[in-house]
């Protein structure tokens, strides 16, 4: 059997970093098993679906590198199917019309909260026959089982039982012929050929109502896995007040997207003790019974630990191209040509520590910088006029060195010692005229990466 998942969005809202996991999961599954990942947009709300949400959705999958097969599929588009299933379900007598109001069925829930019974609604129209019924509105209702129980087997929660008499003869299309979204979600996971429907586990009692149309219609069922939801540092369902819950937001913030991919994957998926892999790695080893049951904890110190060590080992050119998406995607200007080269040739020397692009850039601002180069305000104490005189005679003996680490090395350790200054010292005055920054890379990489010509000119500048 091949592999085939769907993540299957609403667009009434961002793509939400629980929704984003959501499709992690279904993607290293269908890659890992050389199977196909499917992207439909659940898009039967009219009144709260929007375009604008869609593409929202759309962008943040590319973000994070989560390709899909095929064109994104609207559920919406698919409504003349839905309806057909519901009449043949009704022809087979597995399905009945339901003529009580809005205003009955409200009438006989507020009597039952009043006695504390059941506000399961049963419908007298049930066994009605044809003849019987009233030339008014109706709606399609299935006929649920209503003795003893039904269990599902899930991948992850593992055997679910549900008793009968709880399932309620849920409508199926309603009076104005329109499908409900639980009759469209498993027509579509069946036409679509859906083996695998991953999902987060507030989904589970869904599975018992969506069960009872694969079971009137004989389809093959998929194998279920309800994964749990993700929580915030403090116990509670993740929301605005633990910090930024979209997507978009964490790419706002300049996080890789392998590191979010690696991150993500770990929340609440393990394979042995290993935190930090690489999409191939991710793929291969991923499963279904690798899945923990308990809610997983978002943790920005393990996300922001991850996406360091993936910039880190980066591809340089890779990451460049990354971080011109980044600044595009808040409103920066595009890297001029000659910043992305100064970019590519510091890289070796911005990687290490950096966890964000803006981390990343603020590291570069040395090279993305032009003269004259103006000093932050704790650079500026580094300049000095004893400190403006020691750069003035370290910039000859730099002219003439051989422009190599162990010759920079070699001329800025010699004109501390002549001053009876240790080398760290004179490291201040250096970063403050080469970078205007009193954090930088170091200042022998700065130097290698600037050249000959642009340092010595940042130098006489610094001590004039």
């Amino acid at each position: 059997m091949s592999v085939v998942t769907r993540f299957a969005p609403s667009p009434t809202g961002a793509l939400h970093i629980g929704g984003a996991r959501t499709a992690l999961f279904n993607w290293l599954f269908a890659r890992g098993n050389g199977g196909k990942f499917l992207l439909r947009i659940e898009d039967t709300d009219k009144a709260r679906s929007t375009d604008e949400n869609r593409q929202a959705i759309l962008d943040g999958l590319t973000w994070l590198g989560l390709d899909w097969d095929g064109e994104p599929s609207s559920q919406a588009a698919n409504a003349a199917r839905h309806a057909d299933i519901a009449h043949e379900l009704l022809d087979a007598g597995k399905a009945y019309k339901c003529f009580s109001t809005p205003e009955e069925i409200e009438a006989f829930r507020e009597k039952a909260r009043a006695e504390k019974t059941s506000t399961l609604f049963r419908s007298p129209w049930r066994d009605v026959p044809e003849s019987e019924h009233p030339d008014a509105p109706y709606v399609i209702r299935i006929k649920a089982p209503r003795e003893g129980s039904t269990t599902l087997h899930d991948a992850v929660q593992g055997d679910v039982t549900w008793a009968n008499d709880q399932l309620d003869d849920m409508i199926l299309l309603r009076s104005d012929g329109t499908p409900v979204y639980m009759l469209a979600v498993v027509v579509d996971d069946h036409d679509m050929g859906v083996t695998h429907v991953i999902r987060g586990d507030d989904h589970l009692a869904n599975a018992f109502r969506q069960n009872l149309i694969y079971e009137a219609m004989g389809w093959d069922k998929p194998t279920l896995a309800h994964i749990p939801l993700i929580f915030g540092p403090d116990g509670k369902k993740l929301s605005k007040r633990h910090g930024a819950t979209g997507a978009a937001e964490y790419q706002a913030m300049g996080y890789p997207a392998a590191g979010m991919r690696n991150y993500l994957a770990r929340l609440g998926w393990s394979h042995g003790d290993d935190e930090f892999f690489s999409d191939a790695e991710a793929k291969e080893w991923f499963n279904l019974e690798g899945i923990g049951k308990s809610p997983a904890r978002f943790d920005f110190k393990k996300l922001e630990n991850l996406c360091g060590q993936h910039i880190a080992v980066a591809n340089d050119a890779a990451l460049l191209q990354e971080l011109q998406s980044f600044r595009k995607s808040v409103a920066l200007p595009a890297l001029t040509e000659t910043q992305a080269e100064g970019m590519l040739r510091a890289m070796y020397c911005l990687k290490e520590r950096a966890k964000t692009f803006p981390e990343l850039t603020e590291k570069a601002h040395f090279v993305l910088t032009e003269r004259p180069i103006v000093p932050d305000e704790k650079a500026a104490k580094q300049l000095d006029d004893v400190s403006r005189g020691i750069l003035k005679e370290l910039t000859p003996q730099l002219q003439n060195a051989s422009w190599s680490r162990d010759a920079l090395e070699g001329a800025v350790a010699s004109t501390a010692e002549a001053h009876d200054m240790k080398l760290g010292k004179l490291a201040g005055p250096l970063r403050a005229a080469l970078a205007g920054r009193a954090v930088s890379p170091s200042v022998f990489d700065m130097m290698l990466v600037l050249g000959r010509d642009e340092t010595i000119a940042r130098l006489k500048d610094a001590s004039a």
